[in-house]
């Protein structure tokens, strides 16, 4: 008999919400998270945006989940008290040529089943005077949310479900044995194994690696992933109150652009901007010499800001499925059994919307197991 049932491999927001879902009806259950505290990486180093479900290819499982996220997460915060504001969002056209991209979003946003209203220019310079705009697109259901409130919830729910959480454990090799998987960790105190009938790969940053761990060919799968870093830049308090919404720009090939995010407190900043990374390193320092192109981006839609009212604030990082240049991927969340792994479920690429798909997402493991 193995020693769990399921193992979460993963303590970032997705992973915690799958061991909140999983532990009551797939218990003993597991997670593993390599890091001192859960949620240390793309989980708390993003805009902590409840997403809507606009922006995502019709039918997929970034529209499917971030819009049924949507719903689940306001009424997980409303019931559990988690800080939120559905603050809504504007996207802005602000140049010639802009207007054609938001009817494109707005028959895609409607079609995914998102609520939105088109805004002539006179309707968003009433809501927000102060940004460039030729036309928006007004989501009233688009909020922000404190991600470590979100995770401390999920930890706590599966804590009472019963499931081990183990933090500073790497897994260094998974095979596949009668039964299950045996698993080898790397702790404080050295290497160890057990096993477990069914895993979930939910490592984030590393899940790829994971994969390849299992036996799993990433490049042939392609799940091998590129790491995109995203910067932001904030302003200081006295000019914070210059929107009272979130603000996007018309998105881009690779991103949603630099936009406008008010933070829980108020607090108003930039970004993300996007820049692939050669190598693997975790860096989260921000460079003050992004001040330029920063506010240039910031003045696509706030033409009043200028470059020394930017300061440097947190750096992210994304696993993106699709390299720089390529069209966007959507998530992949499937069992490996097709591979010869029954009962190995691989979460590949969980980039945005993954915090706000999270419960979906967990959701719909819980289901295919």
């Amino acid at each position: 008999m193995a020693d769990f049932a399921l193992t979460v491999i993963g303590g970032g927001v997705v992973g915690l919400a799958l061991a909140a879902e999983c532990a009551p009806g797939h218990g003993p259950l597991l997670l593993l998270e390599r890091h001192a505290k859960v949620g240390q990486e793309t989980s708390s180093r993003n805009s902590e945006v409840i997403h809507a479900g606009i922006y995502y290819a019709e039918g997929s499982l970034k529209a499917r989940l971030c819009v049924e996220g949507n719903a689940l997460l306001y009424r997980i915060c409303a019931r559990h008290g988690i800080p939120h504001r559905r603050i809504t969002k504007i996207i802005t056209a602000a140049r010639a040529g802009e207007e054609a991209e938001l009817d494109r979003l707005f028959a895609l946003g409607s079609a995914n089943g998102v609520r939105l209203r088109m805004l002539g220019a006179q309707e968003v310079a009433a809501l927000e005077p102060l940004i460039l705009t030729r036309g928006g697109i007004l989501s009233p259901d688009t909020g922000i949310i404190s991600a470590h409130g979100l995770m401390e919830y999920f930890l706590h729910a599966a804590l009472a479900a019963g499931a081990t959480v183990q933090t500073r454990c790497t897994a260094t090799a998974i095979e596949r044995v009668p039964g299950g998987y045996r698993v080898t960790v790397r702790e404080e105190s050295g290497e160890s194994t057990f096993t477990s009938e069914r895993l979930i790969n939910a490592a984030g940053l590393e899940s790829d690696t994971i994969a390849s761990l299992a036996g799993i060919d990433v490049g042939s799968a392609s799940y091998r992933l590129h790491y995109s870093r995203g910067c932001y830049f904030a302003l200081p308090p006295r000019l914070s109150t210059c929107v009272s919404r979130l603000v996007y720009p018309v998105p881009t090939h690779e991103s949603l652009g630099v936009h406008a995010v008010l933070d829980l407190g108020g607090r108003l900043r930039f970004g993300p901007d996007i820049e692939y990374q050669e190598d693997r390193t975790l860096d989260y320092r921000v460079d003050p010499a992004k001040r330029g192109a920063f506010g240039a981006s910031v003045r696509r839609i706030l033409p009043h800001v200028r470059d020394e009212d930017l300061t440097p604030d947190i750096a992210g990082i994304r696993p993106k499925l699709q390299a720089q240049g390529e069209p966007p991927r959507d998530f992949v969340i499937r069992e490996e059994a097709d591979r010869g792994l029954p009962g190995l479920y691989s979460l590949i690429g969980i980039d945005s919307p993954g915090l706000t798909a999270s419960p979906a997402i967990a959701r719909y493991v819980a289901a295919l197991l």
